[in-house]
């Protein structure tokens, strides 16, 4: 009997601690015995006797924020970040960098812990940010188009009812901008500041302050699409899915 409910037990304070790490930044204003009793339910829903994470979306506050220009409704901040930019470079505002298509299992954190160790599945056993070096430079053995697709992606980390901007929403976003470039996007109703990105070979964080790069929900072949900002442009383009870029939540 005691052997039988040693595994679960295990997974389950596993994964309780790795959503207290997780969650940690934007919840530490409640009381400890709430919290407690929180990721107690959390932890029983959240994980199975296999030890593996089910979808983990951030819990955080923040506001919406509707664009006149485009009718689309947005999270007012980053996910992960303390409050709403005030400059390009407001380090409180610059939020979490994940990896595309991964749920909020602690590797987005700007201070999470690297590994080698690519996973085998849609959900690691870890909240290590993965780092790689060989192609399809994912953070998964074999990639999955679909974990970010819509509110209901299976790794969709979005409060709900939000989820990853498609590539066509960013581009109606970027059209109403009074310049195509990181001015323009901060001058916006998102007031996107600069996070920088970190790196897939070495876990640094590089360009915060000076560029901000953006996942979109949207793919192409092995790579994903984000949107650049640049002091000269704002562009749409693709890379590897196991850089750490920002992430803003649009309405679905």
């Amino acid at each position: 009997m005691i052997m039988a409910l040693t595994r679960p037990l295990i997974s389950l304070i596993f994964c309780m601690t790795k959503y207290v790490r997780s969650h940690y930044m934007v919840m530490h204003k409640y009381l400890f015995t709430g919290l407690f009793y929180f990721f107690a339910l959390i932890g029983l829903n959240s994980c199975g006797t296999t030890g593996e994470f089910n979808t983990q979306r951030v819990v955080m506050e923040f506001e919406e924020v509707h664009s006149p220009e485009t009718g689309q409704v947005w999270m007012d901040r980053n996910l992960g970040a303390e409050k709403i930019a005030e400059s390009v470079d407001d380090e409180d505002a610059f939020g979490h960098l994940f990896q595309w298509g991964r749920g909020a299992d602690g590797h987005q954190l700007r201070d999470s812990n690297t590994t080698r160790e690519i996973s085998n599945g849609r959900a690691p056993l870890h909240g290590d940010f993965i780092l790689t070096f060989n192609a399809p430079n994912d953070w998964r053995k074999k990639p999955n188009d679909n974990l970010w697709q819509g509110v209901n992606g299976p790794n969709n980390p979005c409060p709900e009812p939000f989820r990853l901007p498609t590539e066509a929403e960013w581009n109606r976003e970027r059209s109403a901008w009074s310049s195509d470039d990181l001015s323009g996007a901060f001058a916006s109703p998102l007031k996107l500041p600069a996070a920088g990105f970190r790196d897939r070979n070495n876990g640094v964080i590089s360009s915060a302050g000076s560029f901000g790069y953006y996942w979109s929900g949207s793919t192409a072949d092995i790579y994903a699409r984000f949107l650049e900002l640049r002091s000269d442009r704002a562009i749409m383009s693709d890379y590897f899915r196991s850089f750490g870029f920002s992430v803003r939540c649009i309405k679905d």
